[in-house]
């Protein structure tokens, strides 16, 4: 009797080990910081302390490259009315977040997320409306802003422009990039240098062999931006390495 109990306590503990490792193998990327549910601000820097209060693997934020050169975060090209990459950064100073702080420089955010060492830093390099020698140079400077915080080993690189990440991979060889727009297939991210494809959600739907063609070519999978328990679990079923999300909190109750 004891004997049938034993084994049926271990199958019962394996099944659940098993279960929880395989869930674990899914990380947490917090879209443009911990906002939907926390009040904060998108891509300030209130919503990257509560994705780094709530244990996210990652927080997603982006950057643009004002008309003299200055780095500033904020997901679209314009704020307010003001576009930032035609304005200079003088304009844009006394632009405010809903929260009353100001757009983040690039400087300021990596000053506050470098402060701790438990969740990385997803930098996206926005591709430019006004020219690709603008996306290029906001390539430079953001490659050697992260230079100049140290934060080289707690900084990744992404971006919807092929050109843009070869570029980063250029400046730094060591650098963690991974493309954004879909178009490509893991063969191709691989053959580049490439850390990993971050695709839409509805690509990964209908390219689900590309996350193990990924996975042999030894590229990461994240996928973007989802919000639905069923995608999520989806992803976790098929080990997506990361999984961003408007709402990290759903996903890391799902994972634990």
């Amino acid at each position: 009797m004891k004997t049938v109990f034993f084994r049926f306590f271990l199958s019962v503990s394996l099944t659940s080990c098993l279960t929880v490792c395989s869930m674990a193998q899914s990380k947490v990327i917090a879209h443009r910081g911990a906002w939907k549910n926390t009040g904060a601000p998108q891509n300030s820097i209130a919503s990257l302390q509560q994705a780094i209060k709530l244990g996210c693997y990652g927080s997603e934020f982006d950057v643009h490259m004002t008309a003299d050169s200055a780095l500033i975060v904020n997901h679209d090209h314009t704020y307010q009315g003001v576009n930032l990459e035609t304005a200079p950064a003088a304009d844009i100073k006394a632009l405010r977040l809903s929260n009353g702080e100001p757009l983040p420089t690039l400087e300021s955010y990596l000053k506050e997320g470098l402060k701790q060492k438990k969740t990385r830093l997803v930098l996206e390099i926005k591709a430019s409306k006004v020219s690709k020698d603008h996306s290029l140079a906001l390539s430079t400077k953001c490659v050697q802003a992260v230079k100049a915080q140290k934060g080289r080993k707690r900084v990744d690189y992404i971006s919807f422009d092929y050109d843009v990440c070869k570029k980063v991979k250029e400046l730094d060889p060591s650098a963690n990039v991974a493309y954004l727009n879909g178009d490509k297939a893991p063969e191709l991210l691989a053959a580049d240098g490439l850390y990993g494809l971050d695709y839409h959600h509805s690509v990964m739907k209908k390219n689900e062999n590309w996350i193990q063609e990924a996975h042999q070519k030894k590229l990461t999978v994240n996928v973007w931006t989802v919000n639905d328990p069923e995608m999520m679990n989806w992803l976790v079923e098929r080990k997506a390495d990361f999984i961003t999300t408007d709402e990290p909190e759903k996903l890391l109750q799902m994972i634990k």
